[in-house]
């Protein structure tokens, strides 16, 4: 990866205040407990229940800590139960299999002595072989879209409170939507959108935490997606909304601080579960990353 770190360390800092980006790095520098078991801190931003991109972002820096000389190319991970924030996390990974060109780690993330989290990750030694991709959609560069500071100024006070909330507090990702008017007007629209994003600062070079990071920033927007269809809005109090399970396969190289377009669709909708895709795409049209989600759409007595 090109050089430009923020400090030598691969988690090193060198600002004094620490800002959204520097806390997510510090959430992703694991404390070793023992041989195969690791510590991972949720940030106390009064979230009612653990991110899940955050618990992908760690679960994939603790497997990635058991494997040498070789890149990790696919996860699959289950949501089994909501992760508590006010507690830490601990990851036992499982050393499934050392191959000859495969590494295979199984991660099982514990609160409370129970699991919350379960995930099988593969890694691949450096190999040539055949290479296409389907093209990135035609959108306009994240240059030519609003920034997320200037749609707070413009429309911060006229959301809903709950929206206002969410957008307000300082995050790690920066998000630029292709097509803001599912913001504005509710209606029943084909289930797709695109949506640029990177890192809000620099980050280490280190492919692991790049990668960590597109972990976490992938579980963002997804399941908003089948909700298109149904004029919905993940902020509705008649609905309730999770993450049931998430698979990423890495295609090639990339620095998540760099924008990143997010292509994402929805085949199905059906049996209180929405399924979701997204191809992650460099800004010249280079496909790194496919995502794959199922989540929770449950209708619920709203308040």
């Amino acid at each position: 990866m090109p050089t430009g770190a923020r400090a030598a360390g691969p988690f090193a800092k060198v600002d004094t205040m620490p800002s959204a980006i520097d806390t997510l790095l510090k959430i992703l520098d694991l404390e070793v407990l023992e041989h195969n078991l690791f510590r991972g801190i949720s940030p106390q931003v009064g979230w009612q229940r653990v991110y899940g991109g955050l618990v992908i972002g760690q679960a994939l820096m603790a497997a990635a800590r058991t494997v040498k000389d070789r890149g990790l190319h696919s996860m699959h991970g289950y949501f089994l139960r909501p992760g508590d924030p006010a507690a830490p996390i601990v990851y036992d990974v499982d050393r499934i299999r050392d191959g000859r060109s495969f590494t295979t780690r199984r991660v099982v993330a514990l609160q409370h002595g129970r699991a919350i989290f379960s995930m099988a990750a593969s890694f691949q030694i450096a190999e040539d072989g055949l290479d296409h991709q389907i093209d990135m959609p035609d959108v306009p560069p994240p240059e030519k879209l609003p920034s997320e500071a200037e749609l707070k100024a413009k429309f911060i006070d006229k959301v809903p409170e709950n929206v206002r909330r969410y957008w307000e507090r300082e995050r790690p990702i920066e998000l630029r939507f292709v097509d803001l008017s599912r913001h504005l007007v509710r209606s029943e629209r084909p289930p797709l959108q695109n949506i640029w994003f990177r890192a809000t600062g620099p980050l280490p070079d280190d492919v692991r935490i790049h990668q960590c990071v597109l972990g976490y920033a992938s579980d963002m927007t997804l399941l908003d997606t089948s909700l298109l269809a149904h004029g919905r809005s993940i902020f509705d109090k008649d609905l309730r909304l999770a993450s049931l399970d998430h698979a990423i396969w890495f295609h090639r190289p990339f620095r998540a601080d760099d924008w990143l377009l997010y292509a994402q669709d929805s085949p199905s909708t059906a049996a209180a579960r929405g399924f979701n895709r997204g191809s992650v795409y460099t800004r010249d049209g280079i496909l790194v990353a496919s995502v794959t989600q199922e989540g929770l759409i449950r209708r619920v007595d709203g308040d």
